[in-house]
C-alpha cells in the first residue's frame, strides 16, 4: 500500500539535528570505501522482510581487517559473531542485517562469500556478523522465505552509492513508535580544524517508546504510543507495544582503536534516546562500530609482527561522539520519513509517520521553519 503523501528525509523537511554538517549523501556511504547492498522481499500477502548488507571497505575484508567494537544497550536480541568481535576488536566479513529467523542463512552467505574470495583456501575459521530484528508484526517470519542466496545478492550488489532507506532490505517489515519504521541513514562531518573526518550511521529501525521530534513530544501529541491505553485513555492506540530491536551500524574514516569505536558505539544511544525510545524489556538494542582508515586497518603484516598504528588519542574523541549522536539521531528520522504505509500478515496494517500532523506541530514549536 504507497502513502498518498510523497516521502521525503527528514532534513529535506527542515528537520536538521544538532550542529555539525552532514556529508554530501547525508548517508553511511559518505564514509570512504564503505558500501551498502540490499535485497527487498514482499511477496504475496504475508511476505515483507529482506537483508541490508554493509562493507567496510571493497577490498579482501578477511585478509585486510577492520577495527572495530561493539555495544549492547539491551540484549534481547541475536548477534551474531558479538564475542569474536568484542575479544579481538576486529571485523573480517561483510556485516548483514535481516530478521531474527533467518540469522543462519544470513551467515551461510557471509561464509559462502569469504570463501570465494582470493587466497580462501585453506581458511578454516570464519566470524560472520549477522543483525537482527523482529520483523513478524508484517511479516511471516516462521516462513524463514529469505534464502542465503538471496543474502547473498545484498552482499554482492553493495554499492557506494547512498542506500535506499524506508520499506527496503532488513527494514521492508518493521516497526517503530507504532509507525511503519525500515532502513535509515544520517552522516556529520567534523570541521577541519578538527580532522574534517566523517561518521556515517545506518539503522534497522523496529522498537518503540514516545516518538520525538527535536525535543517535541510528537507520540504523546499525536496519542500514538504504547502506555496511552493505559492512563485512563481507553481509544489510545491500545496495541502498540515498546517491543522491537534496532541496529545501529557506525562507520568512520577516523583512524580509531577498537577501545575507542566501542565508546564511539556507545554514544550512538545517546542519539536513539533522543528520538524517544524505551529501551524496553524486549528490545534489542545493538550498535556496531568500525573504521576504515589505512593507518588503522588489521593487515596480515600488523597481525603477524609488532607493529606501528596512527591512532586518535581519547582527548580526540569528544567531538565524533557528537557526530554520532547526531547521525543516529537523523538516521531514525529517515527510517521513519522515508517509510511508506504497509499490508502485511493477517491483513495487518502500518500507518507510515503521518507527516501533514507531524509538520504543524513543529513548525507550531517552532523548531523548524
Amino acid at each position: 500500500m504507497k502513502d498518498s503523501n510523497q516521502r521525503r528525509r527528514s532534513r529535506e523537511l527542515g528537520i536538521k539535528p544538532g550542529i555539525l554538517a552532514p556529508g554530501t549523501g547525508n548517508a553511511i556511504t559518505d564514509v570512504h570505501g564503505v558500501r551498502i547492498g540490499q535485497v527487498t522481499l514482499i511477496e504475496e500477502a504475508d511476505i515483507r522482510t529482506g537483508a541490508t548488507a554493509i562493507l567496510p571497505h571493497a577490498g579482501n575484508l578477511y585478509k585486510d581487517r577492520v577495527p572495530a567494537g561493539i555495544a549492547v544497550a539491551n540484549g534481547f536480541g541475536k548477534l551474531m559473531g558479538s564475542t569474536q568481535v568484542v575479544e579481538l576488536g576486529e571485523i573480517e566479513t561483510p556485516i548483514v542485517l535481516t530478521n531474527t529467523l533467518t540469522v543462519p542463512r544470513a551467515a551461510d552467505a557471509i561464509i559462502d562469500w569469504t570463501l570465494s574470495r582470493p587466497g580462501a583456501e585453506k581458511i578454516r575459521s570464519i566470524n560472520p556478523i549477522v543483525g537482527e530484528t523482529n520483523d513478524g508484526i508484517l511479516n511471516a517470519i516462521e516462513k524463514r522465505v529469505l534464502t542465503s542466496e538471496q543474502a547473498l545478492q545484498a552482499i554482492e550488489s553493495a554499492s557506494s552509492d547512498p542506500p535506499a532507506e524506508g520499506n527496503v532490505g532488513a527494514g521492508t517489515g518493521t516497526v517503530a513508535f507504532g509507525w511503519k519504521g525500515g532502513i535509515g541513514t544520517s552522516s556529520r562531518v567534523l570541521p577541519q580544524s578538527l580532522g574534517g573526518y566523517c561518521v556515517g550511521v545506518l539503522v534497522q529501525s523496529n522498537f518503540g517508546g514516545v516518538l520525538q521530534i527535536l525535543g517535541v513530544p510528537i507520540g504523546r501529541l499525536l496519542e500514538q504510543h504504547y502506555l496511552h491505553a493505559e492512563l485512563d485513555e481507553p481509544e489510545g492506540f491500545a496495541d502498540a507495544t515498546a517491543d522491537g530491536s534496532i541496529m545501529i551500524v557506525v562507520a568512520t574514516d577516523a583512524p580509531l582503536s577498537d577501545r575507542n569505536l566501542t565508546r564511539l558505539a556507545r554514544r550512538s544511544f545517546a542519539g536513539l534516546a533522543r528520538t524517544g525510545s524505551s529501551f524496553v524489556n524486549c528490545s534489542g538494542d545493538y550498535a556496531i562500530a568500525f573504521s576504515t582508515a589505512e593507518s588503522v586497518r588489521r593487515t596480515p603484516e600488523r597481525r603477524a609482527n609488532v607493529a606501528a598504528v596512527c591512532e586518535l588519542p581519547n582527548e580526540s574523541m569528544s567531538p565524533l561522539f557528537q557526530a554520532v549522536i547526531e547521525a543516529t539521531e537523523e538516521a531514525i528520522f529517515n527510517s521513519l520519513f522515508m517509510a511508506e504505509t504497509m499490508t502485511g500478515r493477517d491483513n495487518t496494517t502500518i500507518a507510515t509517520l503521518p507527516l501533514d500532523r507531524v509538520l504543524p506541530i513543529l513548525r507550531n514549536r517552532s523548531v523548524i521553519a
